[in-house]
């Protein structure tokens, strides 16, 4: 279970990497927003493989807490982006 946690949390890392190296080479704010929520999301996966790994029920609390602010951070940029039309 380890190996799997550890293969996971390599692969996470490395999108986030990417992701960091997108960003600065990104033209539009769009791409720029998409890419940073891959970049969070990416975050919070390492942070869940890390509550697996010590199997802390706090660290999912923290983690579903995390995830609705990503959520609503999105949907933020995005209604700010299209300036508030549907």
């Amino acid at each position: 279970m380890n190996i799997v946690v550890s293969i996971c949390i390599v692969i996470l890392a490395a999108a986030i990497i990417l992701g960091l190296i997108r960003v600065l080479t990104v033209k539009d704010l769009g791409s720029r927003a998409i890419v940073s929520d891959l970049v969070y999301f990416s975050a919070i996966g390492i942070l869940t493989m890390i509550g697996i790994a010590v199997s802390s029920s706090i660290v999912l609390d923290v983690i579903f807490l995390s995830s609705m602010v990503g959520i609503l951070a999105t949907v933020a940029l995005s209604r700010i982006l299209t300036r508030g039309h549907r």
